[in-house]
């Protein structure tokens, strides 16, 4: 099992920054990916953000040269810093961690860009 503990959401207006933070623990194998999704209303999930546990990162079109996504691995902290933001980049956005062929999630939070 993986536990997934989210903070860092909140309001923040057009052209602003957040920075989310999600910390996992739980004993077990090693943790293959951490990384974020998000879901707005009316729309499927979608991945934001990846990293894997050798580094390999790979992020959304949409948030390319705007999101960073960084880990610490002791503990397994995965961070997502989201710069520029748009209205559109507003929704539930979820922590994941993937070991073996298990995916956890996290509870959520909610990022609101208002413009």
């Amino acid at each position: 099992q993986v536990q997934l503990v989210e903070s860092g959401g909140g309001l923040v207006q057009v052209g602003g920054s957040l920075r989310l933070s999600c910390a996992a623990s739980g004993s077990g194998s090693v943790i293959n990916s951490l990384g974020w999704y998000r879901q707005a209303p009316t729309k499927q999930r979608e991945l934001v953000a990846a990293i894997s546990n050798i580094d390999i990162i790979n992020y959304a079109a949409s948030v390319k040269g705007r999101f960073t996504i960084s880990r610490d691995n002791a503990p397994n902290t995965v961070y997502l810093q989201m710069n520029s933001l748009k209205p559109e980049d507003t929704a539930v956005y979820y922590c994941y961690a993937l070991r073996g062929p298990h995916m956890y999630w996290g509870q959520g939070t909610q990022v609101t860009v208002s413009s």
